[in-house]
């Protein structure tokens, strides 16, 4: 091959070269502005964009917000507080009819310990007759001299009963010591909101109370031996005074001779 015809094909080589390099620029510039997919492919790989797997979705998104609003303050106002839970009437409603519905079966029984019946028709506040104490008590021996057949006892059920004790006095006859107080009402950790549960029946605060009255040595008061009122309102107020008593210096029972 002569000098010349080499010259030729380097020239060919040169031209073939620049061709190609003409070609991919045109590819590279159009496929850059005029692709529609590379177009859409581009703006999704933008550094400043944000893309699905780079975002921060919530566990629970329907209660993403609950745990920042549960520990705001009343003072931000900026979400309702969560409800608090107060029973229901219908707990209490349930609770007094079943009950009460058992107690008048079985008080139709000669052996029955106690009766009771509403006062007014109200379901909330009942009387209750104590029949039968220990009859080899004091206290028995006095309702037989005094021909006294039976304890009436008042008991009022607040709204929230039966997560809170109900409220029970002595009104008849006047009983000295036997955990009895002021205005009939009752010294028992039974009654009180410490020593209350929910599962206990009216049955049992009876039968518990008729031990009680008996342990602490109750006796028929034939002389009153003060002159205070015996009506429900010094009955609460000598209660309230009970239960913080308690709350202050524990529940310890007194010794019988104290009452």
């Amino acid at each position: 091959m002569t000098t010349r015809s080499k010259e030729k094909v380097v020239a060919a080589f040169r031209k073939i070269f620049r061709a190609s390099e003409k070609i991919s620029d045109q590819e590279g510039a159009s496929s850059s502005t005029s692709s529609p997919s590379r177009r859409i492919l581009s703006r999704h790989h933008r550094p400043d964009a944000v893309t699905p797997s780079d975002g921060t979705v919530p566990d629970n998104p329907g209660t993403s917000h609950t745990g920042s609003c549960f520990f705001k303050s009343k003072k931000s106002g900026n979400c309702s507080q969560p409800p608090i839970n107060i029973p229901e009437r219908g707990v209490r409603l349930r609770r007094l009819m079943k009950e009460l519905s058992e107690i008048q079966r079985s008080q139709h029984r000669r052996d029955s310990t106690f009766t009771a019946e509403l006062v007014n028709d109200n379901l909330f506040e009942w009387h209750v007759r104590l029949h039968k104490i220990d009859p080899e008590s004091e206290l028995a021996a006095d309702m037989r001299e005094l021909d006294i057949p039976h304890i009436l006892l008042h008991v009022i059920f607040p709204e929230t009963f039966p997560f809170a004790p109900p409220f029970m006095r002595v009104i008849s006859p006047r009983i000295e010591k036997g955990f009895v107080m002021e205005g009939g009402a009752i010294c028992m950790e039974l009654l009180t909101p410490r020593g209350w549960a929910s599962a206990y029946t009216i049955e049992a605060v009876i039968t518990q109370f008729a031990a009680s009255i008996v342990k602490g040595q109750g006796r028929v008061a034939r002389k009153p031996k003060t002159n205070k009122e015996f009506n429900r309102r010094s009955a609460e107020e000598s209660f309230r005074s009970l239960v913080k008593t308690h709350e202050k210096y524990g529940w310890v029972t007194p010794p019988l001779a104290e009452g």
